[in-house]
């Protein structure tokens, strides 16, 4: 019986007996040499056969050069027609887009067809005649204007009206603008000012929102006849026939009354303020006697006469820029400057004829005088002297004027609602200028002119009838077509119009006692 606790080994195979190498034969120099001569002869013979087979490709295929030469030909052969291929296809895209049939209408209607005209007399149709002539204009000719007309109220062809073609080509060329952008020069794109938005005011639709009435927390019971903003505060002041001169706070929301002063039997024709827009200077219809209101103090003072003044009566008149004066309209043609220290009348001014209204220019040298029989007289305020006189183009009576504060531009208005846009230069040193622009958008006679403080915007009224407000875009010398809005009465008849410090807010003054308000929205500041 084995043990169990024995470890077997492993059997060991069984080593085979090693070998002897064998030694090699000796060799024979007679044998070697026969076999020497053999493989010389053999190689002899391949020689003979690699030169035929390498004439045989030179004919089939030509020498090396030739073959690598034939190659590259081919190549390019073959680069061409893909090539070709491919501008073959954009073309066949091209003419295909182009020739694609427009799809024809579901349903056509015979009376279409026919040229049939329209009355253009038409309350409805009358803004869409652009003279006499066109009193009857066919179909396509209105519906042409119609789409003109839209066209420019929007500011433009808006998108969901464009055709695809229109699309994919304003596309294209936004694609190109982009590329000629990436192509500029690496300084002018890092330029701010090449690449930020314009701060001028653009013309044909001026954007703007209506704000609740300036004065809605105290309306006026009768015709309001003024309304101004002031010089450096948020508050807009309204006055009119009802004897009373309000102040308001411009928030464009509510607008709260800051102060409301009675003027008892004293309907106010006209109230404007001082140049530090501390006091206020009302005038009535028929009184030599007018007020003075000192904001700060609360206080009302009443200027029943003035020395050197030989008027009945005390209506119109303008403050002085330098501030410490009031020009007074008399009658007869004369001016009268009259000092607010003193109370006294310090020189006076004559011209023929009667004055219609009076504008200073922006620095108070000069002060525009427009007569009733149509003549512009420009005054030396130092000297006292005529130094220009000239003849409104095509005025019969002139009724209103202003001057702009940039120095640029002088606005005259007259009866037959015509207002003639001038240059301020040409006014001063020319005895017959031209109007660089006409205005014929009003057929009342033009009661209010207003230029805006950037010296961008024009603001005409008649208050001879309702809606009766234009704006004019000064840069461009055309008028907005957004304003007044159309088919709908907010504005009423005019009597006074303004603009706020820094052209923020417009407003006016009607005869339903409230003062529109709106909001430009162009101008950031108030």
């Amino acid at each position: 019986m084995e043990d169990g606790n024995v470890i077997k080994l492993p059997v060991s195979e069984k080593r085979e007996a090693a070998t002897k190498r064998p030694r090699p034969p000796k060799l024979n120099p007679e044998k070697e040499a026969a076999k020497r001569q053999r493989n010389v002869k053999r190689l002899s013979v391949l020689g003979d056969t690699d030169g035929s087979v390498k004439l045989l490709e030179q004919l089939v295929f030509g020498a090396e050069e030739q073959l690598l030469d034939s190659l590259l030909q081919e190549d390019e052969q073959q680069t061409g027609l893909l090539a070709e291929d491919e501008e073959s296809g954009e073309s066949e895209d091209e003419a295909g887009l182009q020739l694609q049939p427009s799809r024809k209408a579901a349903w056509v209607d015979e009376d279409d067809e026919l040229e049939e005209e329209v009355d253009m007399k038409h309350r409805y149709r009358r803004d869409l005649i652009k003279g006499e002539a066109e009193s009857i204009l066919n179909k396509q000719k209105l519906q042409q204007r119609m789409r003109e007309q839209f066209q420019k109220s929007m500011g433009g062809t808006p998108s969901w009206a464009e055709s695809d073609a229109e699309k994919k080509k304003k596309k294209k060329t936004a694609d190109d603008e982009e590329e000629e952008e990436e192509e500029e020069d690496d300084l002018m794109r890092r330029t701010g000012n090449f690449v930020a938005s314009s701060d001028r005011l653009p013309s044909g639709v001026l954007r703007m929102k209506k704000c609740l009435s300036a004065n809605s927390a105290r309306p006026s019971e009768d015709r309001l006849t003024t309304v101004q903003f002031h010089p450096s505060a948020q508050v807009v002041m309204t006055a009119g026939l009802d004897q009373s001169i309000s102040l308001f706070q411009v928030d464009g929301k509510t607008n709260p009354k800051i102060q409301s002063i009675h003027l008892e039997r004293f309907p106010v024709h006209r109230a404007q303020f001082s140049l530090d827009g501390e006091t206020v200077i009302a005038t009535s219809l028929k009184n030599k006697m007018f007020y003075l209101y000192d904001m700060m103090e609360g206080r009302v003072t009443p200027v029943h006469t003035v020395r050197g003044l030989n008027e009945a009566r005390v209506k119109e008149f303008s403050v002085c820029p330098d501030g410490g004066a009031l020009l007074l309209t008399g009658t007869n043609g004369y001016l009268h400057l009259l000092t607010l220290k003193t109370k006294e009348v310090v020189r006076s001014m004559k011209i023929n004829g009667n004055v219609s209204s009076v504008a200073f220019s922006h620095d108070g040298s000069k002060v525009f005088a427009n007569s009733e029989e149509g003549e512009v007289y420009v005054w030396d305020m130092r000297s006292s002297r005529c130094v220009n006189r000239f003849t409104d183009d095509g005025c019969v009576k002139g009724t209103s004027i202003a001057a702009s504060r940039n120095g640029q531009y002088l606005a005259c208005g007259s009866q037959s609602g015509v207002v003639n846009v001038y240059s301020q230069e040409a006014c001063l040193n020319s005895a017959n200028p031209k109007p660089l622009k006409a205005v014929m958008n009003l057929l009342t006679p033009v009661t209010s002119l207003t230029f805006n403080p950037a010296s961008e915007i024009l603001a005409i009224a008649s208050r001879a009838e309702d809606e009766a407000v234009r704006l004019l875009h000064l840069p461009s010398l055309s008028v907005f077509s957004n304003f007044p809005v159309s088919k709908k009465k907010i504005i009423y008849r005019t009597s006074c119009l303004d603009f706020s410090p820094h052209s923020g807010f417009f407003a006016l003054a009607n005869n339903k006692g409230h003062a529109p308000l709106f909001r430009l929205l162009h101008y950031k500041n108030f």
